[in-house]
């Protein structure tokens, strides 16, 4: 299928993981992409990695949580391609520790990139796209299941959602859907970096339906259809990919 022939995508968090590959999808569907992120080094490794050999892709250091940074993002789209089509407002962070132990900067943290960063990279983005556009926020499956170290994080993730349902009436005048995908527990750097032991990936597989992780690509897939055409009648809402680790009891 080639639906983002032409279009242009601007995705934030875009050097790894979800980001990355749904870069690679998009790109793959005849997108323009354009990528961010915090650390150059990444940025340039992730554009090595998609290997475009024309301009359809542009990496550009910047950090959700500066208002600065995501002002000079959108210069640096409006010059390279004008207008965008879509936006992948991925880029997130997590600390996961009981609530006790959560510090002020934790909370700063968490919720400059997590929220302060979705509702500024989509506001600021607004402006370029255009009537038919879409915007995808990356949420998560903890707003629909408590989890015992996620408190910090996966009250931002429910606020991102929020973003998506009340986003998603205040632009439907201007004819762009908005909606959020969930991801349950997928392979990425990110949970990799919070799930050190040995056992964890047997833990985590175990309590999902389909009885494995999930994989970025996967997520791809969901943000691609969101994004499309293919959801031309679909705002405001939240797309669970989680293998049934929400709704589903795994067999015994």
């Amino acid at each position: 299928m080639k639906r983002f022939t032409n279009k242009t995508v601007l995705i934030t968090g875009g050097s790894s993981g979800m980001g990355l590959a749904t870069a690679r999808r998009l790109l793959d569907e005849g997108a323009y992409v354009a990528i961010s992120g915090r650390d150059q080094a990444r940025l340039d490794a992730a554009r090595k990695e998609l290997d475009v050999v024309d301009d359809r892709v542009l990496a550009v250091r910047a950090d959700v949580a500066s208002t600065a940074d995501l002002d000079m993002l959108m210069r640096r789209v409006e010059t390279w391609r004008g207008t965008l089509d879509a936006v992948f407002a991925n880029a997130g962070v997590g600390v996961f520790k009981p609530s006790a132990e959560i510090t002020e900067a934790d909370f700063d943290h968490v919720v400059d990139t997590n929220l302060k960063g979705v509702f500024f990279t989509v506001q600021k983005a607004v402006p370029l796209m255009r009537s038919g556009g879409a915007v995808v926020i990356n949420a998560s499956w903890t707003l629909h299941r408590g989890l015992p170290v996620a408190s910090l994080y996966s009250a931002t993730k429910a606020a991102a959602h929020n973003l998506a349902r009340t986003l998603g009436s205040d632009l439907a005048r201007c004819g762009i859907r908005v909606n959020s995908v969930s991801p349950g527990y997928i392979d990425t750097r990110m949970w990799r970096e919070n799930n050190t032991d040995s056992g964890a990936e047997a833990r985590d597989s175990a309590e999902v339906a389909l009885g494995s992780l999930g994989h970025p690509a996967e997520i791809a897939s969901a943000v691609a259809f969101l994004a499309s055409d293919d959801a031309a009648y679909i705002t405001g809402q939240d797309l669970v990919v989680d293998g049934g680790l929400v709704g589903s009891v795994p067999a015994a």
